[in-house]
């Protein structure tokens, strides 16, 4: 069966709100995937092993927005940190001192999301939403200068039981709009609710996904 990078990216783009981002997950895919999608006027690209990203960043034109979408070892910030537009998976306050560590260095401000866990499957991470509040509450937190809190991000359970996926996406959603209201009322910058792949996107913004992390939609399914 043929199918057309440009042809599935222009299906999902008109599919969805206006409002909504598309972030093309090109993990394990090469080049030249990469680059029908940046034919066709996709911009944002996500990758989850620094490895990868590293790899293909130099190798693709500068006006790319790279997103670091995968769990993040402290240890491998400094390697992205010159180019990542966002980071997707902050679920520790180590982490987050380590990025703006290193975006100091590089002298620019680096945007990051905090990652929830919102599935049932204990595989996936993240913060829970105490964990979050004791981070952004602690003086140490208001000192970093060097990043920039974009808004949440979570992942759904893998299931086919959509009622519970739905309730997933919404405890997010109420944990965006807590943060927002608590902590953000005054920064536009915090807007971001990063959920929804390619089984799942269409339920996550029905509970007000404003970004979408799709690749198997676009590029086929992995090898």
């Amino acid at each position: 069966m043929s199918f057309s990078i440009a042809e599935n990216l222009n299906k999902i783009i008109n599919a969805i709100p206006e409002d909504v981002s598309l972030v093309a997950v090109s993990k394990t895919k090469p080049i030249q995937d990469l680059k029908k999608a940046y034919e066709a006027g996709q911009r944002i690209f996500g990758e989850n092993k620094v490895q990868e990203l590293r790899e293909k960043q130099p190798q693709l034109p500068n006006d790319i927005e790279w997103h670091m979408i995968g769990h993040m070892q402290t240890n491998k910030v400094k390697y992205i940190a010159p180019f990542v537009s966002l980071i997707h998976g902050v679920e520790s306050f180590k982490l987050l001192k380590e990025i703006n560590k290193q975006a100091l260095k590089n002298e620019r401000v680096i945007k990051i999301l905090l990652q929830f866990h919102i599935a049932t499957e204990s595989t996936k991470f993240g913060l829970q939403l105490n964990e979050a509040k004791e981070i952004l509450d602690s003086d140490e937190f208001k000192k970093l200068k060097n990043i920039e809190v974009s808004g949440v991000m979570g992942m759904a359970s893998f299931v086919e039981n959509e009622s519970q996926v739905r309730l997933e996406f919404a405890t997010l959603k109420s944990i965006f709009e807590e943060l927002k209201s608590n902590y953000f009322s005054s920064t536009d910058s915090f807007k971001i609710v990063s959920m929804g792949m390619s089984g799942d996107y269409p339920i996550a913004i029905e509970e007000g996904s404003t970004m979408i992390r799709v690749g198997s939609s676009i590029f086929g399914t992995r090898n």
